[in-house]
């Protein structure tokens, strides 16, 4: 076991709870992982919820944007191709962002036979582009395309010449991957999640206050059953009091030095 960091002369106030969560990672059989907006904070994605989060100021987007999108497609194509080609602050950060080290931690936990599964309530693409496989978007993803007949998926990497476009496996109206208020999530996607987390005997939650359903039920389910749950967060939220494992500060370094301390135990146990 790792030694306690120093810091002005105490101990790293979150040592012993790195070590306990490692532990747990370390001797689970199927860990799951839910993550949200708080893990791409630190990537310069501006969370929704929280003191400054974009939804506490600027308030919600209107509930009803499938219902527009459902009654005029076209329309709704007219005004995505325009963001597109004149993107506002938001589109452009997302666009630009890069993975920062907690997507990379748990990528690498992935690879080490750790980590099974992650559910991401985030859009950007970050967990992917770090790395991760075995991975569920459940609210979709900005660079992709996905046809509302059957759920196929296919790169946003161009403007599409005609509006709406269709689906070239069915002939479905395709909208992008993220899905919108009213809307309902991608049944593939849910079925997905029932599986990954009826599996699971952790999960690991980071960067997210669990209140949006269904995405946190999965992560609620593992705790439900008795297995441990582990929480990663900026402050603490709803689901701390319930957690076997609550550590609250940047994910980026936390993640890091939880992915070592587990690299650490696999290979004083394999030795």
């Amino acid at each position: 076991m790792t030694q306690p960091i120093e810091s002005g002369g105490l101990p790293d106030q979150h040592q012993q709870s790195i070590e306990r969560a490692a532990a747990l990672l370390a001797e689970s059989r199927y860990c799951i992982a839910l993550t949200g907006a708080g893990i791409s904070a630190e990537s310069g994605i501006p969370t929704f919820r929280g003191k400054d989060g974009l939804w506490t100021k600027h308030g919600e987007p209107p509930l009803n944007q499938y219902e527009e999108f459902s009654a005029d497609p076209a329309a709704w194509w007219g005004r995505v191709a325009e963001r597109r080609r004149n993107p506002d602050q938001l589109t452009a950060t997302i666009a630009e962002a890069q993975p920062n080290d907690a997507h990379f931690a748990m990528a690498e936990l992935e690879r080490i036979g750790v980590l099974k599964h992650i559910i991401t309530q985030n859009v950007d693409g970050l967990h992917r582009a770090a790395g991760a496989e075995c991975l569920t978007e459940i609210h979709g993803c900005t660079t992709l395309l996905r046809c509302i007949e059957c759920n196929s998926r296919t790169p946003f990497d161009e403007i599409p010449e005609v509006f709406p476009p269709r689906c070239d496996q069915c002939g479905g109206i395709v909208k992008t991957d993220t899905v919108m208020f009213g809307e309902p999530i991608p049944p593939d996607c849910l079925q997905r999640c029932y599986v990954e987390s009826s599996q699971a005997d952790c999960v690991i939650l980071v960067g997210t206050t669990a209140v949006v359903s269904p995405a946190a039920d999965f992560a609620f389910a593992v705790g439900q059953r008795g297995h441990p749950m582990i929480e990663v967060n900026l402050d603490p939220t709803i689901i701390t009091q319930y957690c076997a494992v609550a550590i609250h500060d940047r994910a980026g370094e936390l993640m890091s030095r939880i992915t070592a301390e587990v690299k650490q135990i696999k290979t004083a146990a394999a030795n």
